[in-house]
């Protein structure tokens, strides 16, 4: 059974391209609502669930809250290929930053990794919204998972980079 977030209650919260744009527990300028620092975010839900959903090819949708799920899980799938051949916190954090700087698409656009998952924007400022959220919360979950997926002491946690090795809903990934 697929572990689905439990984000599921949409009063006030703002919608773009049909994905709620959730309250995070960042530092990280955007668009994202700041959370309590003490309240699980999308981004815990996302990285404590992930090594159980990655092995899933069919996910049922139960909430808007599990399409921003996926997205995030097939990111960490990303980032953790990034991070397969780093041997140091040093050269993982630089390889996660370079993973930041690429350009993020948006539904209708080349390069999305789930077409259909997500409306396509209604307008240029729903799309720059939705791109912006994006960023802010891979920028957050990239933080984050370099904690989990390496030691206090800088070297790789091998209980995480073997996920690398997985493909998220038969995405491959390059």
């Amino acid at each position: 059974m697929v572990y689905h977030s439990s984000f599921v209650d949409e009063e006030g919260i703002t919608k773009a391209c049909g994905c709620p744009l959730l309250p995070l527990k960042s530092h990280i300028k955007g668009p994202a609502p700041v959370s309590e620092q003490d309240k699980t975010d999308i981004v815990d839900e996302a990285i404590s669930f992930f090594r159980a959903n990655v092995f899933f090819t069919n996910f049922d949708i139960k909430s808007p809250a599990d399409k921003l799920l996926i997205y995030l899980t097939f990111y960490i799938n990303v980032a953790l290929k990034r991070l397969e051949g780093c041997r140091t916190l040093a050269v993982g954090t630089k390889a996660i930053i370079n993973l930041g700087l690429e350009d993020i698409p948006v539904p209708g656009e080349t390069g999305f990794p789930f077409p259909g998952l997500f409306s396509l924007p209604q307008s240029q400022d729903e799309a720059d919204l939705f791109r912006n959220y994006l960023k802010q919360v891979r920028e957050e979950t990239s933080g984050r998972l370099l904690s989990v997926a390496y030691r206090a002491n800088g070297t790789p946690n091998k209980w995480w980079l073997a996920f690398a090795k997985r493909k998220f809903m038969n995405v491959v990934v390059l």
